[in-house]
């Protein structure tokens, strides 16, 4: 079902179709009173905008003149409603954006035992999806105002400013809440609303994700209750994938079980990688805890897929690489 038209932007629509017709109407007429083009649209535009330039040719016919005075009626007219639908246009806009602020901080205000969600990225709306399922009630905090347009839009309750705000915390409702998740993508930024929410409410639960694993226990010396590494989760996921006689064959195949667990990796912004160790590779001869070290975290090792046959899960940090072994990794999805 399209969605109506709102009536101040009906109005601007139809005003500026009337304008638009007066135009043509009009200098079709000066058109037939043999003025050339160019000054035909001049004399309409300057005399329906009561620009009082003056006649660009002598007007002595009596129609002529009956003509342009109705062109002076109807464009000043047409001009009116153009400027009067843009006034009411703006200032509905403003209005629905302060009432809607403010009928959504009042609702805030009402919640009790509600979760606050820091972060509406790809993790925050899966949160906030399953949690509305869940019917538990919750409040979303992101600095983003397409973000956060976006959430508003879907009918959740929202607050714009930057989480790590003590004052925006308080506005979400933190002393009332019962858990708060924090899912930004900046580790630091996770630690420190961390930091702030168990200062704010000693007894609330805090869940926090973390990019890379030094980070879970920063989180959990903040004060956070649970810390979430979607990395290893994946990880772990590969790993009871990859228990196949022909891990190749699962790595590439399409079955339905393959294809869901790649959707959920790519929601959670992580991709799968398998990665050829050849003779001139960089990281031959070397071990997992090498490159896992040298590459900051941003890879983490599921598999070792032997060039003889058979794998090696979870392989420990002092497993070596070899020539024609193949690596199956994941990492952060559009990242190398």
């Amino acid at each position: 079902m399209p969605t109506p038209i709102s009536r101040p932007r009906a109005n601007l629509f139809y005003a500026a179709s009337f304008v638009g017709i007066v135009m043509i109407v009009f200098t079709m007429g000066y058109r037939y009173a043999g003025w050339s083009w160019n000054d035909s649209i001049y004399m309409v535009i300057i005399t329906a905008f009561s620009v009082g330039f003056g006649e660009v040719q002598p007007i002595r016919e009596p129609w002529l003149r009956a003509w342009t005075m109705a062109l002076i009626v109807l464009g000043c007219t047409g001009i009116i409603l153009i400027t009067g639908s843009l006034v009411q246009l703006l200032t509905e806009s403003q209005i629905n954006r302060a009432l809607g602020g403010k009928r959504m901080e009042n609702e805030i205000e009402k919640l009790k035992n509600h979760a606050i969600i820091c972060g509406f990225g790809r993790i925050g709306r899966m949160i906030a999806s399953q949690l509305e399922q869940g019917g538990i009630p919750f409040v979303i905090v992101d600095q983003a105002s397409d973000r956060v347009a976006e959430a508003r839009e879907a009918g959740w309750l929202t607050f714009q400013g930057e989480a790590t705000d003590e004052a925006v915390l308080r506005s979400a409702g933190i002393a009332r809440a019962r858990v708060l998740a924090t899912v930004l993508p900046n580790d630091a930024a996770n630690v420190f609303i961390t930091l702030s929410a168990r200062n704010m409410h000693p007894a609330i639960e805090i869940i926090a994700r973390g990019e890379v694993p030094s980070t879970e226990r920063k989180l959990l010396q903040a004060g956070a209750n649970r810390v979430v590494l979607p990395a290893h989760i994946g990880a772990d996921r590969i790993a009871h994938l990859i228990l196949h006689p022909n891990a190749r064959e699962l790595l590439g195949g399409r079955t339905k079980s393959k294809v869901e667990f790649e959707h959920h990796l790519s929601e959670l912004g992580l991709d799968m990688e398998e990665i050829e160790i050849g003779p001139a590779s960089p990281w031959v001869h070397r071990s997992v805890g090498e490159v896992e070290k040298e590459t900051a975290g941003r890879l983490l090792a599921v598999a070792i897929l032997r060039k003889e046959g058979g794998t090696d899960l979870n392989p420990g940090p002092e497993a070596a690489l070899l020539p024609g072994d193949a690596l199956v990794v994941m990492k952060r999805a559009g990242r190398s």
